[in-house]
Parts: C-alpha cells; sequence; structure tokens
C-alpha cells in the first residue's frame, strides 16, 4: 500500500501499550505495529521486545489529514475504522538478506466518537488473532489480548450547528429470506448486492451499497444476538470483522414496522427464516447526514413515503493472473441475472422522538413504471447509476454500466428480503423489532415531546377540593314513604277530631253504637271538616307526597299529550294510592329541616370553554346560555360581552352582535377591539358612515395598529376611495414593517448584530404602498361580483387555474397585485397574476420560502398587514368578512398561497360544510408545511366531521405526537378519546381524556373519563369523574345514564333510582346506552321505580 504523509486538519492515533501478547518463536518476541485508514498505511512503529508479562510500551502516534472539501470525509470517518496490525519480526537465519514477519492479530478503532462532537477519546480495543497465530491461546491470565489507543484531533472536526442540525444513518442488512430457486448457483459464483440512495451533502445522494451476501440453504433460524459486520472487505482477523458493541438482536414478528408483521404471516415467517434458502449479509454501513441533508431527507419522506431498496446479483468470473496460475474474482461485464426491489415505509422516521424502523419487506421484480410510480425515483440504482459509481470507487462489484434488458424475469414469488431497521431514539412505549434490513439515525429526525404526566395517577387526584354536598335522600321508596307518614298524621288529627267531636258518646255506647249512629257521626264529621277548612289543610298535606309518588314512582314530569291519557293515569293512580292507604304502617319521622346546599362555582374561563364546546358541536342554545351566565355575572366585563357578539357573529345574528359590541364600546370607549368590531358590524349591515367613524376612530386611538389601518384600507375599496386606500394599506405596511423590525433588533441587541437589519429596512421603506416593488407585471383583470361568498368562489376558481398553471410549467407563481393611479380600477373586483420567466423565477425567493418545514400556523417568520388582519377576523369569529381579505392576502407580493392561508380557507369552508374544497385546500397546506400539527389536527376535524373516524383517529394521533402543540388541543383529544371509546380502546381512551382533564376541564372530559373508567371496571374512578361532570353540568343526560348504570353495578338503589329519573327528565337520545341500562336493571332487580 502506498505510505501517504498526513495533511489537513489532523486526525492521531497513537497506541500507547499492548497487553497479553505473545509470539511464534516465545513469549517475548520483537513486534510492531501497522497503522492502516482508508486502505492507505499511516505509518509502521518501532520494533518493540514484548515482556515476559506480554506487555508492550509502543507509544506510537500515526496520523491522517481530515479535509471535508475533498479526501477523507466526515462519510469516511463514519464507516471506515482504523486498522491496527500487529506483527512479529521473527530473527534473522543464516545467509538471509530480509528479516521475516508474521502477522499475529488486527484491531479496529471505530471514529464514530468524532462524529459525536468529541475531540479526543481513550479506548482499549481488543486484538483479534489472524488464522494460525499463537494468540488464539491465550495467555495464562486467560486474558484477551489488546491494544491502549488514543485519538486526538486539535479541535472538534464539528461545528456546533453540524452537531445539533447533523444526524447519522446507520443502515443495517440482515438477510433476504426465501429467495428463489433460480438464486442457486449453476456456473460461476456470484456476487450478491443490495443498494440504496440517501441524501448526504444537501441534495447530493450518497450510495449505500451492501456486497458479497453469502448463500445459505437453511435447516436452521440465524441465531441472535450476533454481531454486525464492517462493510469492508480484506480485513485480516475474523474478528475484526464486527463492528464493536454492535449486535443484531432480532424480536417478535408483530412489534415490527414492516410489512410481514400480522399474525397470518407468522407461520411463513417461521418457515423462510428456518428451512428455505437465505442470504446472509449482517453488514452495517453509516452515512453522515449534514443539516441540509436532514432537512432534504425529511421533505423526500414526506413527499415519496416509500424507499426503494434495490437487490441484485452479479456472476464471478475467473481470471488467470499471470504465471502461477493465480485466479481473481471479477464480476461479468453488464450482467444483471436478477434485479428486484422493495418498497421500505420510511415515514415512521418523522414521528416525534423516533430514531429506529426495523422490519420484513417483500421484494418484487424492478419495474420503472411501478418504482416511480411508488417513490417517484427515475433512476435505477444497479442500473442507472453503477457506472459513475465505479469511477468513484464506491462500487468495487460493478464493472460497467447495467442494461435495461438484463433484468432475469425469474422472480416469480414475493420475499421478505431486508430486514430493515431505522433506528432513532425510541418514544415511550416503542419496541425495536428485528427485520432484515435496518435503518438507524444518532438522533430523532423530529424531535420527542415531552413526557405527560403519569396518566394512570388516580383520578381522585385530579379532581379540585370542593365543599361536601349535602346528603340528600330521594327516589320511589323515599316518596311512597314520605305518603305513608302523611296518611298517619292526617289520620290521626282525623281521629282526634273524632274524639273530640264525638268521645262523650263513644264512651257511653261503647260496643253499642249501630250503623245509622255511626253514619250520622261521619257526615257530621264531614260537614265539621270542610266548615272549618281542615279538610282542606288535610288535602295540602298529602298534595306534596302524591307529587314526589307521580314523579319518583311514575316517572311523569310532562304534561299529558291528550285528556284521555290523563283520565288513564288518574284512574291508575288512584287506584295505587288507595292500596297504599290500607297498607301505610308507622314509619319514623324524617327531618325536615335540610342543610344548606353547598354552591359549586364555575369560572368566568370555566364557562367560557364550556360555551366554546357547546358552541363547536354546534348546540348553540347550550352554548348561549353559558354565555349569557357570564354576563350575569359581570355584566360590567367588556370581553364577555365581546365573545357573546363573536358567537352572535358566529351564528350570523347580525343585530344581536352589533349590541354586544356597542354595550363592550360603551363599557370603554377606548377599547380598540370594540371599536374595530363595531366597524366590522356596521360594514356587514351596510351602514358604511358609522363604519368610517368606528376605523378612524381606532386609527387615531392607536396609531401604531395594523389591523386597524388594514380594515379602514378595506373600508374605503368598498367605497371605491382608491387614493385612501392606499394611504391605509401604505401605513399598516410601515406599521407592520417597524413592528418586524423592533422585534428583531430587540432579539438581536444582546449580540449587536443589527447592521444588516437596519440595511433591510431602508430597502424595506422603498418599497411600494402594500410593499410592492416597481417592475412589469401582466395583468389580468377579473370582475367579481360583490358579496363574500362570490368572492369566496372567485377566489377558489382562481386557486384552481394557479394550481393548473403550476402543473403546466412547473415554475412557481407569483401573484402581485400593482396599482396604478392613473388608472380608475377596483381592487377588490381585479385578480391580477404575474408568471414571471424562468429568470426572473430564479430570482424570486419568496417562493422557495413556501417550502420551508418550519412555519406553524399563527407563528410565520414573515407575515403581512392583510394576514395579521385574518387572524384578528378569525379569532372573533368574523368569518363574513375573512373572504375579502383572503383575496388580499392571495394576490400581496409579499403574501400568497402559504400554509397557514390554505389554513384558513379549509376553517371557512368546514364552517359550511363544504368538505370537499376543505380537504383539497389541507392536502395544500400539508404539501407546504407536513409538520405542521395544526394541519393535521384540522384534517382530523374535516375526516371526523364527514364520519371517516379511521383517518381523523389517525391524524389526531399524529397531532398530539408533535413537540409542538396545535392551536386548540382541547377538541382533539374530546375526539380522538370518542374515537378510542368507539372503537373499544379503553384503555387509550381513559389516557387522552385524562390529559384532556388536566388541560382544560369540563362535563365533557370528565365523562368521557368515566366512560373509559366504567367500561374497564375501574367503578370507583369512575364514579369520580362523573361526580365531577355532573357538578360542573348537572343537565347532561349522558352523566346521568352513566351514574345509573354505576350505582346499579354497586348495588346502591336509592341513588340509581335517582340518576335513572334525571337521566329520563333530560331525554337521554342514545338509545343503546337506554337499553343497556334496562337490561341491567333487569339483571339487579332494582333501578327503575316504574316496574
Amino acid at each position: 500500500m502506498e505510505q501517504v504523509p498526513s495533511t489537513g486538519r489532523l486526525v492521531q492515533i497513537t497506541v500507547t501499550e499492548g497487553y497479553d501478547l505473545k509470539g511464534f518463536k516465545g513469549d517475548t518476541p520483537v513486534t510492531f505495529i501497522r497503522a492502516e485508514f482508508n486502505q492507505v498505511v499511516l505509518g509502521d512503529s518501532a520494533k518493540i521486545t514484548v515482556s515476559p508479562e506480554g506487555s508492550a510500551k509502543y507509544n506510537f502516534t500515526s496520523s491522517f489529514g481530515f479535509n471535508p472539501e475533498g479526501g477523507i470525509t466526515l462519510d469516511d470517518l463514519a464507516h471506515k475504522p482504523v486498522f491496527l496490525t500487529v506483527t512479529e519480526v521473527l530473527p534473522k537465519e543464516k545467509k538471509q538478506k530480509e528479516e521475516k514477519t508474521l502477522i499475529l492479530g488486527q484491531a479496529v478503532v471505530d471514529l464514530l466518537p468524532l462524529l459525536e462532537g468529541q475531540s479526543s477519546f481513550q479506548t482499549t480495543v481488543p486484538l483479534h488473532p489472524v488464522q494460525g497465530s499463537p494468540l488464539e491461546t491465550p495467555r495464562s491470565s486467560a486474558k484477551q489480548c489488546s491494544l491502549e489507543v488514543k485519538v486526538l484531533v486539535a479541535e472538534p472536526l464539528l461545528t456546533t450547528a453540524q452537531i445539533s442540525g447533523g444526524n447519522l444513518l446507520k443502515v443495517t442488512l440482515e438477510a433476504a429470506y426465501s429467495v428463489p430457486e433460480s438464486f442457486i448457483p449453476t456456473g460461476p459464483g456470484q456476487n450478491y448486492m443490495v443498494g440504496l440512495q440517501v441524501p448526504s451533502l444537501g441534495e447530493k445522494d450518497y450510495p449505500i451499497l451492501f456486497k458479497n451476501g453469502t448463500l445459505k440453504l437453511g435447516g436452521e433460524r440465524e441465531p441472535v444476538p450476533r454481531p454486525k459486520k464492517w462493510p469492508i472487505a480484506n480485513i485480516l482477523a475474523p474478528g475484526a470483522n464486527n463492528i464493536p458493541d454492535a449486535f443484531i438482536v432480532g424480536g417478535p414478528y408483530e412489534e415490527e414496522e414492516g410489512e410481514l408483521n400480522h399474525p397470518e404471516d407468522s407461520e411463513f415467517r417461521n418457515q423462510a427464516e428456518c428451512i428455505k434458502k437465505r442470504i446472509i449479509w449482517d453488514l452495517e454501513c453509516r452515512c453522515y447526514l449534514d443539516p441540509s441533508a436532514v432537512v432534504s431527507f425529511q421533505k423526500r419522506i414526506a413527499d415519496c413515503r416509500l424507499w426503494p431498496v434495490e437487490i441484485t446479483r452479479v456472476p464471478l468470473v475467473t481470471v488467470l493472473k499471470g504465471k502461477a496460475g493465480k485466479t481473481e474474482k471479477t464480476d461479468e461485464e453488464g450482467q444483471l441475472s436478477f434485479h428486484g426491489v422493495a418498497y421500505v415505509n420510511m415515514v415512521p422516521l418523522l414521528y416525534p422522538g423516533v430514531k429506529r424502523i426495523r422490519g420484513a419487506f417483500r421484494v418484487y421484480p424492478y419495474l420503472d413504471s411501478v418504482v416511480h410510480e411508488k417513490t417517484k425515483c427515475v433512476l435505477s440504482f444497479f442500473r442507472d447509476i453503477g457506472h459513475h459509481l465505479i469511477h468513484n470507487n464506491k462500487i468495487g462489484g460493478i464493472n460497467s454500466l447495467l442494461s435495461k434488458q438484463a433484468v432475469s424475469k425469474n422472480l416469480k414469488e414475493d420475499k421478505p428480503v431486508k430486514e430493515k431497521d431505522i433506528d432513532g431514539r425510541p418514544r415511550p412505549g416503542d419496541v425495536q423489532a428485528s427485520s432484515i434490513k435496518s435503518q438507524s439515525s444518532d438522533t430523532p429526525l423530529e424531535g420527542e415531546p415531552p413526557l405527560s404526566h403519569n396518566p394512570e395517577g388516580q383520578v381522585k387526584e385530579m379532581i379540585p377540593p370542593r365543599p361536601p354536598l349535602t346528603c340528600r335522600t330521594g327516589g320511589a321508596q323515599k316518596a311512597m314513604s314520605d305518603y305513608h307518614i302523611q296518611i298517619k298524621n292526617i289520620s290521626r288529627a282525623i281521629l282526634d277530631e273524632y274524639y273530640r267531636m264525638f268521645g262523650k258518646q263513644v264512651a257511653k255506647l261503647e260496643s253499642d253504637m249501630d250503623s245509622e249512629t255511626l253514619e250520622e257521626q261521619k257526615c257530621q264529621l264531614s260537614y265539621e271538616l270542610n266548615c272549618s277548612g281542615k279538610y282542606f289543610a288535610f288535602k295540602e298535606q298529602l298534595k306534596h307526597a302524591v307529587v314526589k309518588i307521580v314523579r319518583e314512582k311514575y316517572l311523569k314530569t310532562t304534561s299529558f299529550e291528550s285528556q284521555e291519557e290523563l283520565q288513564t293515569f288518574i284512574s291508575e293512580l288512584y287506584v295505587f294510592l288507595v292500596d297504599q292507604m290500607h297498607v301505610a304502617l308507622n314509619q319514623t319521622m324524617p327531618d325536615d329541616v335540610q342543610g344548606t346546599i353547598a354552591t359549586i362555582f364555575t369560572s368566568s374561563e370555566q364557562l367560557r370553554l364550556f360555551a366554546f364546546e357547546a358552541e363547536v358541536n354546534e348546540n348553540f342554545e347550550m352554548a348561549a346560555a353559558y354565555y349569557k351566565e357570564r354576563l350575569v355575572r359581570e355584566p360590567q366585563n367588556l370581553d364577555h360581552w365581546l365573545d357573546y357578539g363573536a358567537f352572535c357573529l358566529l351564528t350570523e345574528d347580525n343585530i344581536k352582535a352589533q349590541e354586544c359590541f356597542r354595550k363592550a364600546l360603551s363599557l370603554n370607549q377606548s377599547h380598540i377591539h370594540s371599536l374595530l368590531l363595531c366597524g366590522v358590524l356596521a360594514v356587514l349591515l351596510e351602514n358604511y358612515e358609522q363604519a368610517e367613524i368606528f376605523f378612524e376612530d381606532a386609527t387615531c386611538l392607536e396609531p401604531t395598529n395594523v389591523v386597524a389601518w388594514t380594515l379602514l384600507g378595506l373600508y374605503y375599496e368598498i367605497q371605491n376611495n382608491d387614493i385612501r386606500m392606499e394611504m391605509a394599506f401604505h401605513e399598516a405596511s410601515k406599521q407592520l414593517q417597524a413592528q418586524m423590525l423592533q422585534a428583531q433588533v430587540t432579539k438581536q441587541k444582546s449580540t449587536g448584530v443589527v447592521e444588516d437589519i437596519e440595511e433591510r429596512g431602508k430597502r424595506e421603506s422603498s418599497l411600494g404602498p402594500w410593499g410592492i416593488t416597481n417592475g412589469s407585471a401582466t395583468a389580468i383583470k377579473v370582475e367579481a361580483p360583490a358579496g363574500p361568498g362570490a368572492a369566496l368562489s372567485i377566489l377558489d376558481k382562481f386557486l384552481e387555474e394557479s394550481f393548473k398553471l403550476q402543473s403546466v410549467s412547473q415554475e412557481p407563481i407569483l401573484t402581485t397585485q400593482t396599482w396604478n393611479p392613473n388608472i380608475n380600477q377596483k381592487p377588490s373586483n381585479t385578480f391580477i397574476k404575474e408568471i414571471p420567466t424562468k429568470k426572473e423565477a430564479s430570482k424570486c425567493q419568496d417562493s422557495s420560502a413556501l417550502l420551508h418545514p418550519g412555519l406553524y400556523y399563527g407563528v410565520s417568520q414573515t407575515t403581512t398587514i392583510f394576514m395579521e388582519t385574518i387572524r384578528f377576523l378569525m379569532k372573533v369569529k368574523a368569518v363574513q368578512y375573512v373572504h375579502r381579505v383572503l383575496a388580499h392576502e392571495l394576490l400581496c407580493p409579499q403574501g400568497g398561497p402559504s400554509c397557514e392561508y390554505y389554513l384558513v380557507l379549509a376553517q371557512t369552508h368546514i364552517l359550511k360544510k363544504d368538505f370537499a374544497k376543505a380537504e383539497e385546500y389541507l392536502q395544500q397546506a400539508a404539501q407546504m408545511d407536513y409538520l405542521n400539527p395544526n394541519v393535521w389536527g384540522l384534517k382530523g376535524h374535516l375526516y371526523f366531521l364527514s364520519g371517516n373516524h379511521s383517518e381523523a383517529k389517525a391524524c389526531y394521533e399524529r397531532t398530539i405526537s408533535f413537540v409542538v402543540d396545535a392551536s386548540e388541543m382541547h377538541f382533539i383529544f374530546l375526539r380522538l378519546g370518542l374515537i378510542y371509546l368507539e372503537e373499544k380502546e379503553y384503555e387509550k381512551a381513559k389516557k387522552t381524556y385524562m390529559q384532556a382533564c388536566k388541560r382544560s376541564p369540563s362535563c365533557l372530559t370528565w365523562l368521557g373519563l368515566g366512560i373509559a373508567c366504567y367500561r374497564l371496571e375501574e367503578l370507583t374512578e369512575a364514579e369520580d369523574a362523573l361526580s365531577e361532570a355532573n357538578a360542573l353540568n348537572n343537565y347532561n343526560a349522558e352523566v346521568w345514564a352513566y351514574l345509573a348504570l354505576v350505582c346499579l353495578k354497586v348495588g346502591r338503589q336509592l341513588e340509581a333510582e335517582q340518576a335513572y329519573k334525571y337521566m329520563i327528565k333530560l331525554k337521554l337520545k342514545d338509545e343503546a346506552l337506554l337499553a343497556e341500562i334496562h337490561t341491567l336493571q333487569e339483571t339487579v332487580g332494582f333501578g327503575n321505580p316504574s316496574f
């Protein structure tokens, strides 16, 4: 090998000492060490005599130059180790000119710590003996011989940005199982190869190749754990092939992320991995990804999802070499006797916290059309890229460009070829399963979300302390008891009256009282009771007990539909009461003094949350009740009036919304939001003079308010006052620029970097009224009819046209709006497009920002005056006014279609139940920012509302896995929990609802938690959760229904009947739940007083 001097940034490898060494000629041989890296000899050490104890102090330092621009690169450090070969120098014999040497062993030093940011490390590496070496038999100490090695660089090879933003991709190929019969070589030997490409430096692809697979006929399962091997040939010592501390550990099929991981695949997997032929590699390749390559890798995974991994075999031919008749194996020119491809789903690598996937994948024949359709790849790794890699010494086993016609058609059966393992830091609960091909990354491609609190705690711990409720008794049995007591009391009172009137007569006659006398006494008693009013008093005394029987026993709480129904019920009730009167028994008097009722106070924010829940669930009557309750509690709080007004705007009750906003303004005439909302309502109601007053007052009170100036400009646009419209938009743009500049200066003031910002501010101040630069544009004028609905339809058509133009020209479309003071035009009714030439398009920097994956809804790095206004209007639910502003955002040079823009459009269409359009816009938003949690959250809502709960579940689960929460997580948890309940995944439902209860507790969150606990037979926790739900809203029939179920389960008859009574009164609509209650009542024998 060539020996070269070390250049560039030096990486120094120092071998300080060797242990437990011995030689062919004794235990104290003369040895030296040769260091090699990247097939280049770095140097030889001095010849050192081994001590009798087996140690040798070499203190040998060698080095090589690291140069990321060329020569030794980070990829070389990632997958190429330093080889240290220990050689024994034999004593010279007589007439021997040169010293004889014999290789004792070889050690391997992995340089991976240098890619982890370390500038030095020290390690003890084992010295692996070559075949026939005396080191195969250890010394008496029974320790394996080893070398002490230190690696040092003057400064870390990676910058801070590379360490934080870069990544290390590890791809492990284990084996190909169940290979076809055609794989059995009948002629020359075969070189079995697998290859794929990944981004390495920016958009540049790096080839990963696995060669020299070993064909085995099967018969037994491959052992686990087994070591992974270096993808490097010509290693002298067999043990040096193994990568230190890297093993294939295997795992259950069901926990893999591949294709053949279902129970029905178990038999096939067992046969394939035990009996059938297989090709074994057990190789691990590594590739360093710089920050730009990580972003490119993420984007390509999001765009393509499936990654092609190709497999082929190339025949080896024997070539005579020299006179000695030696042979060398080479690959046959241009032959591909087999060409297959496996499609690996890489999407799990984008999940937060995941850094490894592993699974078995089927291999299919390589067909260009199918591969392009599934993976969007147009070039084949082996067929189209092989020639380029040959010249770069990437593939030694392919000597020429392989032709398409060389593909064999012998691949008739699918087979799991590559067990693929893509590693990243596993999330809690993730299991790393075995697969034929494995890929891993050092850190997750997407950050891991913070661990949530343990949801396994007691539900009672989450419930805030409340005053104990007064124990009240009720139910049918209590009603009957009260009736019996009243009958007893009235009977005693009548008997006392009888003795007062006829006591002396009865004492005289005693048993001689005849029937005529008794009848006469009865008539006199009745007359006396009626004349004295006691009869009416007794009737009133008994009335309450009868009413309770009607309510508790017969569950009658509403008016009767007909007179006949009333008469029938009265007859039935009379018979029952008379029977009960005859069987009345003496019972203990109840304590009529009830304790003070403990009130459960709900805060204003809780009421707002409850109202928002009802609003989203389209229970507008209940939402209005909550908003009004807030107003009754705090009538002087203008925020309550604004919230209620926004609710009225959503329900399109503009008159009531106007009253609310004006009430808020009367409470504080300097409140900017109240002024703006009064102006918006005035425009919607076409009171333009009042609208101008409100908007101008807002700009005077707060001259720096961007939204106020923008709404004023939109008002002037409606009035066709182009001059004032230009003025207002210009002022809004100026204020927005000033705010953004101030924010940047404040953020960077600590570092003192403000020069570029100030220059940028000067350049931006030279822009036109809406930030538009002077330049030529081709204007296309489209007249749009008035009204928000018409504007939205024109907007949709314009977007569709833009998409078609983009798909045809493959050039970005820059939409701008130009204003010419010499032309009288209406910008509100004009859509202007500019399609730049290829030369101009290359200068459009803004268009590339649309594909940036890091922009989140409402947290954009760049914004416009119109997007600021849209956010304000969406917050106050002024959807009727949003459409006009969206048109301006589309045409604004700094705006245009963006992720946030499409999200707003999707929200407006969801509110209109136009799910098809909403899905179209959400697809556009996902293409622009696939890591935006709001995109996935809104997609989940869309699928949920349209009835596709399986897709909604997938979207919700992805949303909650992000590090950054979506803008509204409450309903994501609620609806995901509901889907889990529907699918009977009660443990997941419980955890989901517990997270919702911790974040924003409400009746619905506690109800969901109570249902999940009830279904899990955790009755104590279910009762606690349902009681909390009932405390927050005792008008929810479903809460009463599940309370009745819990009470029936634990055998509490009185509470079960009470809960059942209120459930009936509130008219439970869930027929299946009602049937479940009736079935359980029949089983336990109580709970329904009407039995």
